[in-house]
């Protein structure tokens, strides 16, 4: 925040003048026979202030300093008995009496030095505070500023400065996180030109920069500009596109911005208006509501210096009526910073006496005046403890009217935070805060600083009604109302016109491209008054890297046509949503293929025909393993079986088996394989039928692996980002390579081939090849799939938000089917019928079936288990006696002996059961 320098530029320049001249009497390097000078009175310690008392600023500040020293002195646990005296002295908003005060002629330009002060309190300039620091540093005394923002301030160049308000810093940072909240881009900043504003616009600038937005124009006037330099500056910023203004300036000249912009016509729907904190301290300072004040900054948002709630506060704003000065009805934030920089200042000085400091100063003999000269430059002194006394301050942790008071390592207060404000009415309305830590939110920072609500709560505001009584955002800008027309850039291309072309039309060009986009424009809920301007030579294509760099180079403000959205172009202008599908696609010649007396085997690949074998081999001997020992069906000699199996396995392809089969697991096995063939003969027949009825074209390159190792020239449409894709990406060298002009030309050396003087393949996008295609009788085709991915877009330069809004519109045209017949209207949609052979790819795989085939072997052999252990249990308690025929019954016992395990499971199993009749008449 700043006071205005009625003074002007020249009288701070003056002050600076003055400065230099005074500190070549004053040798920097080294003081000699400094004579020490005691306070004169050890009881009372002496401050200063230096600030315009006749000012927003300074009419809260000074009785806020008044009742700090009072609070101080009444309070016996401070400075031990010692007083604080404050003296004062007014600036006059001058930067020149900022440092002189009164006539050369009859007082020192450094009056307060004279006094032995301790501490300086103020001043609210940032150009005051440039000087006074300079000052400061000669003779060791801090200077606590409450009112001087200039983040500059903050710099080595001055030690001594110590800030005890918040720095524009965070506040810029505040703004550029408003202008991201809302999607804007760009910015105008309206700012006073002296040290307060250039500084914090430059700050603007960087923090609008790390969120991708900018300052579109710097509009600068100077402090103390009249009225109609006023309006003139806002004549030439409302001709501009942005219509988001920030406005920086001091608060006496402030409203003087809001009263021209009003009369303009410039506080309506559309326009933005942001206000630094200088705003929001003009409408604390009265109590009084003034309705054409107010009428003047409807819709505005201003940012304040946020003051946590607490019982000090509390009681201070309880005591105001009775310390504010005549002239002023209301408190605003800096008299909380000013009472702050006094209390700050007395408990540091606390700390320093017990610590062991002692209020003395050093005059220098070599300071002394010219001959005439009533400086009185000899009466000065320096602080001897002014460096511990720095010290002390900077790390102090006190809590005052405005908070914790404590610094960081770059001497500025922690926990900086913002209200924001939204004005309407008759009055102000907070619309949510600002903090370092949690960004935007609706909570207060000090909330947030103790609980983990921050990710519940950042980047939020509540509802804005902005100027024109509108809730809806502002889009933030429009076309300059400069009288120019977009330029819109367009290849003059000489072949596929049915793109884009030249024409003799109105428009001077025609094409699908173009009829996309005046389509996306006639959508748009304002004029987008442009013209079309031709880019090419006419005798070739253009190049379209030359052409996309023509936007970024402020040829044309835009480019329409065929453009394709790749990375290279994407880092230097932004694209529009692609309103076409595109991809490099390889073009080559191809011939019908005629059929195979082994068609029959192409259906399935050689590892399926594999499978497919042996699992009705290893299914069939499952079945005979499961059946062989209570069906006899599956028993007899060895040759008989064998040959059953075989025909087992393979009748079942056929479901013609006539063999029954009639154990529960054999059944089991057997219906689950049924299943699989009646999928794989399903398959089979639908693939065999494809391949016998459709008819196939093959080509010599079956995609992009094949044409890169082939060492074949490759045709390139002119102009086209495929030339660098080859050569960059797929490292084919330039010589294989060969520009073409026209479809003409694509005809002619496809069918000369590589050898006689053409090419093997042409390497275009889709939408071309399509094109081509449709006009030449399917002798060439489309080989292999596409290789990248990509679409066309209307490019524009960076941060355009008409890239935006026609991207929204392009997604309309396709949701309402109108992108379709624009697409219908230019581009043929005959097509080829005939497929390029790709049997490889359309062969059923292994990989197709593996889960039929997994399901049917684990069945086999979970049977295969159940099946061992039952006849392993069936042997381990089988008799010889048991398998013995009735006419064996005469053979001795001695002949009778255990078979082996191969040829009881061999054995027929209703043979080796005994009744247990046979059983009991053994026995008896």
């Amino acid at each position: 925040m700043e006071v205005e320098l009625a003074g002007g530029s020249g009288q701070v320049f003056m002050a600076r003048l003055l400065l230099l001249i005074f500190c070549m009497w004053v040798p920097v390097l080294g003081r000699v026979q400094n004579a020490s000078v005691s306070s004169s009175s050890a009881n009372v310690v002496n401050i200063g202030a230096l600030f315009t008392v006749n000012s927003f600023i300074g009419q809260a500040a000074k009785p806020a300093i008044l009742a700090a020293v009072e609070d101080v002195n009444s309070d016996s646990t401070i400075l031990e008995g010692r007083k604080l005296k404050v003296i004062f002295q007014d600036t006059n908003c001058s930067g020149f009496m900022g440092t002189v005060e009164g006539s050369l002629s009859t007082r020192t330009s450094l009056q307060l030095m004279e006094n032995n002060v301790v501490a300086v309190i103020g001043p609210q300039s940032s150009g005051i505070a440039h000087v006074m620091s300079h000052v400061m540093n000669e003779f060791h005394i801090p200077l606590l500023s409450f009112g001087a923002t200039d983040p500059t301030l903050s710099a080595l160049q001055y030690p001594y400065f110590l800030r005890t308000t918040q720095s524009d810093y965070f506040q810029m940072h505040a703004i550029a996180a408003l202008v991201e909240f809302f999607e804007w881009r760009e910015v105008i900043a309206i700012f006073v030109d002296d040290d307060y504003g250039r500084n914090g616009i430059s700050v603007l600038g960087d923090a609008l920069a790390a969120k991708r937005a900018k300052i579109s124009y710097k509009a600068a006037f100077t402090p103390g500009a009249t009225r109609n330099e006023i309006n003139d500056l806002l004549v030439g910023v409302n001709l501009m596109e942005s219509r988001v203004f920030v406005v920086h300036v001091n608060p006496e000249s402030g409203l003087s911005i809001f009263s021209v912009a009003k009369f303009l016509g410039m506080m309506k729907d559309g326009y933005v208006w942001i206000a630094t904190d200088w705003l929001a301290t003009v409408l604390d300072s009265s109590d009084t509501v003034d309705s054409d004040r107010m009428n003047k900054l409807q819709g505005v948002i201003a940012l304040r210096q946020h003051i946590p709630d607490s019982d000090l506060k509390k009681s201070f704003t309880s005591r105001w009526d009775k310390l504010k000065n005549k002239g002023i009805s209301s408190m605003n934030s800096y008299a909380f910073y000013a009472y702050d920089s006094v209390l700050l200042a007395a408990h540091a000085l606390d700390v320093f006496f017990k610590e062991g400091g002692n209020v003395s100063f050093s005059s220098d003999p070599n300071l002394h005046d010219t001959n005439g000269s009533k400086l009185h430059l000899s009466t000065l002194h320096a602080f001897d403890g002014g460096h511990q006394f720095l010290q002390t301050l900077i790390g102090m942790n006190i809590t005052g009217l405005s908070g914790q008071l404590q610094f960081d390592s770059e001497k500025n207060r922690i926990h900086p935070a913002y209200e924001v404000l939204n004005i309407g009415g008759t009055g102000v309305r907070r619309i949510g805060y600002w903090s370092n830590y949690s960004d935007l939110s609706v909570i207060t920072p000090e909330t947030l600083y103790k609980g983990p609500q921050k990710a519940n709560s950042s980047n939020h505001l509540y509802s804005v009604i902005w100027p024109g009584e509108i809730t809806a955002k502002p889009r933030g800008w429009v076309f300059p109302n400069n009288g120019k027309p977009l330029r819109i850039g367009v290849p003059n291309r000489v072949s596929f016109e049915e793109f884009v072309a030249k024409d003799k039309g109105p428009l001077g060009v025609r094409g699908y491209c173009i009829d996309v986009f005046e389509a996306a424009v006639s959508l748009l809920p304002y004029p987008v008054p442009h013209t079309y301007m031709l880019y090419g030579q006419g005798s070739r294509n253009p190049d379209y890297d030359d052409f996309v760099y023509q936007v970024v180079d402020n040829k044309f403000d835009a480019a329409v046509g065929d453009i394709t959205i790749i990375t290279n172009r994407t880092r230097i202008v932004d694209f529009t949503q692609p309103f076409m599908e595109s991809g490099l696609v390889i073009v080559a010649p191809v011939k019908e293929t005629k059929s195979s007396a082994w068609a029959f085997l192409k259906p399935f690949t050689v590892q399926m025909w594999a499978v497919t074998g042996v699992f009705f081999l290893f299914v069939g001997a499952v079945v005979w393993i499961l059946e062989h020992r209570i069906n006899s069906e599956f028993r007899g000699p060895p040759s008989q079986q064998l040959v059953t199996v075989f025909w087992f396995s393979f009748s079942t392809m056929f479901f013609s088996h006539r063999e029954n089969t009639v154990s529960t697991l054999g059944r089991l096995v057997l219906i689950i394989w049924l299943f699989v063939v009646l999928i794989i003969n399903s398959s089979y027949t639908a693939s065999l039928t494809s391949i016998l009825t459709v008819q196939k074209l093959t080509s010599r390159i079956e995609g992009i692996d094949s044409l890169i190792s082939s060492n074949e020239k490759i045709g390139v449409q002119d102009g086209s980002f495929a030339w660098n894709y080859l050569i960059e990406e797929l490292n084919i060298p330039v010589s294989r390579l060969v520009h073409l002009r026209d479809k003409e030309e694509y005809a002619e050396v496809l069918k000369l081939g590589p050898k006689d003087g053409g090419v093997a393949a042409i390497v275009d996008e889709l939408p071309y090849m399509q094109l081509f295609l449709a006009k030449t009788d399917c002798i060439f085709g489309i080989v292999g799939q596409e290789f990248t991915k990509s679409g066309w877009g209307f490019a524009f330069q960076r941060d355009s938000p008409l890239a935006v809004d026609l991207s929204t519109a392009i997604l309309q045209l396709s949701e309402n089917g109108e992108l379709q017949r624009i697409r219908d209207k230019w581009l043929s949609t005959k097509e080829c019928v005939s497929q390029l052979n790709q049997v490889d790819e359309n062969r059923l795989s292994l990989s197709s079936f593996w889960g039929l085939f997994l399901i049917s072997g684990i069945a086999c052999v979970v049977a295969l288990i159940l099946f061992g252990f039952r006849a392993l249990f069936q042997y381990r308690r089988y008799s010889p006696e048991e398998g013995k025929d009735e006419g064996d019954e005469m053979e001795s016992p001695t002949q009778a002996s255990r078979p082996s395990c191969l040829d009881f499971i061999d054995k027929k199993e209703a043979a080796l059961k005994r009744k247990p009749q046979a059983i009991g008449s053994s026995e008896g």
